[in-house]
């Protein structure tokens, strides 16, 4: 079931579905409205499709991938092979992850997490302290 305050925030997206595929890092998976999902497709098709790592790419990247909308109750329905893969048991976490939302099992979830914790301010400075982000980028 999607809650609530979630289905306010995608009420924008929710007419047009989302697709719904296995995550590339982690265990667990990536739910993206078809708008965003349409723009990274725009850039896995500029991909060399005679250059054998681009097509082995593009296959496992979409493989399983599903087009899913909420059923009149709201809830998302999660196809049995994405279900196994993720290891979805009982209880089921959302995630924000900026343009996407990652379904997790809550307690993979809550591993993943705690293991990451440790280097997380590495992380940070890593990513965000450095130049890896260009000012005239953001707005």
């Amino acid at each position: 079931m999607m809650p609530s305050p979630v289905k306010k925030q995608l009420a924008a997206v929710l007419q047009d579905g989302f697709v719904l595929k296995r995550a590339v890092f982690q265990p667990c998976l990536e739910l993206y409205p078809i708008s965003e999902w349409n723009i990274l497709m725009q850039k896995v098709n500029k991909l060399n499709r005679f250059v054998k790592k681009n097509n082995d790419f593009i296959r496992r990247f979409t493989a399983g991938v599903k087009v899913i909308e909420l059923d009149a109750s709201g809830r998302l329905l999660i196809p049995k092979d994405l279900h196994s893969f993720a290891g979805i048991s009982k209880e089921v976490v959302l995630s924000s992850a900026v343009n996407i939302i990652e379904v997790w099992d809550k307690k993979r979830y809550e591993k993943a997490i705690d293991e990451a914790a440790v280097d997380f301010a590495e992380l940070a400075e890593d990513v965000m302290g450095g130049d890896n982000i260009m000012d005239d980028e953001l707005s």
